[in-house]
Formats: structure tokens, sequence, C-alpha cells
């Protein structure tokens, strides 16, 4: 067991080494996944812009370890949903340290009308 997660760390290691060292001018997937929700957040939440670098920071660090987990414990879907949960729980409560309870609440009403695809619901 302690194999397979010495293997996994390493490959993922190894990954972000070799994206980070091929193309340093241009932006990785997460960085660009990172840019664009912060950019949603910001029009939704009118972010300031000290906030929107904090919350930028904090959904690169957010996606990577998700990233992370899916990839570590992607035979263990039990572990990996946990893992997932406590995630997001942590995001969520740095986020409201960042917003203002306006913007929370502005964000927590656009999260709550969009659907997995990103797409407004029909409710």
């Amino acid at each position: 067991m302690k194999k397979l997660f010495l293997v996994a760390g390493l490959a993922a290691g190894l990954q972000t080494a070799s994206i980070a060292g091929t193309e340093p001018d241009e932006p990785s997937a997460l960085q660009a996944r990172a840019t664009a929700l912060t950019r949603t957040m910001a029009e939704k939440a009118l972010l300031d812009e000290g906030q929107y670098l904090k919350i930028k920071q904090l959904n690169l660090r957010m996606l990577t370890e998700i990233e992370d987990v899916n990839i570590r414990f992607a035979a263990d879907p039990e572990i990996r949903d946990a893992r997932m949960a406590d995630a997001q729980m942590s995001y969520y409560r740095e986020l409201a340290t960042v917003l203002r309870p306006n913007q929370l609440v502005a964000y927590t009403r656009t999260q709550s009308s969009m659907t997995a695809l990103g797409l407004p619901s029909t409710r």
C-alpha cells in the first residue's frame, strides 16, 4: 500500500514537473480553470482586486487538491469522496473569510442556481 502511494505521488510530481518545465510561459490547464472560475465569481460577487487575487489562489489550490485526490484515491471511492468533501468544506471556510457577507450571499445564490455543467437550472 505504501508503494502504491509512493508511485502515485511520484507520478503526480513528475507530471507536474514536466508540465511546468516544457511550457513556462503558457498557463497550465488548472491555472486556466482557476482564472475562469475566479472571473465568473468576480462578475457575480463584485470582487475587488485584493479579493480577486486571494480567491484566484484559493481556487487554484482547491482545483489542485481535487486533482490530487482523484489521482491518489481513484481505486477507493469512499476515501476519495470523503477527501473531496473535506477539501470542499475547507474551500468554503476559506472563501467565507475573504468575501463580505453580501458577496457570500451572491455567491451562494449563484451556486444554488447552477447545474453541475455550469448552466442555469430550469427551476
